[in-house]
């Protein structure tokens, strides 16, 4: 999910492409488990939805010997690369519907970078808050978790930026709050998930209405985003400020796309996720971004992004620390 400082100017939004760009290609494969399921939500209340099948996709990957010559002997004699994420976050990384076999767009490509430097890769699944500590810690070699690369995140960790995104705003079917954009939510009820550039955003709203002379908003902070998601299908709350690309696969898949909708209009606060890696593995983070310039080169990028809706959050080319 989306994570990043928020803009000073709190109605301000970045305009990208129509939010029907970012829906999900259902390419078959197994089923998904559905948004919501794990926070509470009954089964009953979610049908299944194919999700796209990539494993020929990925096995098809090739090791490109002189870019498995760039590693870090210790990384490349282990053989494996120890990703940390916050598994919690279609369609970006979640579980599979054997609740074990992590899927998802970040998973893919970091399996597809993975491959091209000859390394298997084993998740570790972490709270969202814990993922840069981990990686300071050594805990892990990178992560992958739709983390927003920020000039403040950069002086903690490096970034090798994979897409562009931003958050937006997901109501229930029908927008019952009558919720239109950002300038609607004084006195609303939303929800957001801990640590996240939505927690920020959704305070700094509510400064704001207050500034203004309106009522602030009633802000539910949780660790995840399927409680929030139980919340907003009972009515215990008007909004939730989410990712577009998991808002967007949400909306869609719940209850066969009868549970919510995204508010339509520009992204708020677009900027690019990053492949976190630590500051002293300079060899690894390099490793990993012509990794991903070849992936992108060979066209793999592109397919693992359309495979999953999200092509239009791609990049031409992999940036370090391209964050603002």
């Amino acid at each position: 999910m989306t994570r990043s400082r928020s803009r000073s100017a709190l109605w301000g939004t970045v305009a990208t492409g129509a939010v029907l760009a970012l829906t999900l290609t259902a390419c078959g494969g197994p089923s998904a488990p559905q948004p919501g399921d794990a926070g509470g939500g009954s089964t009953d209340d979610a049908s299944s939805s194919t999700i796209p099948d990539t494993s020929a996709l990925l096995a098809g990957v090739e090791v490109d010997d002189s870019l498995a010559g760039q590693v870090p002997a210790d990384i490349a004699e282990a053989g494996t690369l120890n990703v940390g994420s916050f598994v919690q976050s279609p369609p970006n990384n979640f579980y599979a519907a054997d609740g074990s076999t992590v899927i998802g767009s970040d998973h893919d490509l970091i399996t597809a970078i993975g491959s091209k430097l000859g390394l298997d890769v084993e998740y570790q699944n972490q709270d969202f808050g814990s993922l840069i500590t981990g990686l300071q810690s050594g805990r892990v070699d990178v992560t992958i978790a739709a983390m927003n690369d920020t000039a403040e995140r950069q002086e903690a960790i490096d970034f090798v930026d994979y897409l562009t995104s931003g958050i937006t705003l997901m109501v229930q079917k029908g927008n019952p709050a009558d919720i239109t954009g950002p300038d609607t939510l004084c006195g609303k009820s939303i929800a957001v998930v801990t640590g996240t550039s939505q927690q920020e955003f959704a305070e700094a709203t509510s400064t704001q209405c207050e500034s203004d002379g309106g009522d602030p908003l009633d802000i539910t902070v949780t660790d995840s985003d399927s409680q929030n998601q139980t919340q907003l299908r009972t009515g215990r709350i008007d909004a939730i400020v989410n990712d577009l690309p998991s808002a967007v696969y949400i909306s869609k898949t719940a209850q066969d796309g009868e549970a919510f909708e995204v508010v339509p209009g520009d992204v708020i606060d677009g900027a690019p996720y990053g492949i976190g890696v630590n500051k002293d593995d300079p060899e690894l983070r390099d490793a990993i971004a012509a990794a991903l310039d070849s992936l992108i080169d060979d066209g793999t990028y592109g397919e693992i992004l359309d495979a999953w809706g999200i092509t239009s959050g791609s990049v031409t080319e992999a940036t370090v620390n391209g964050g603002e």
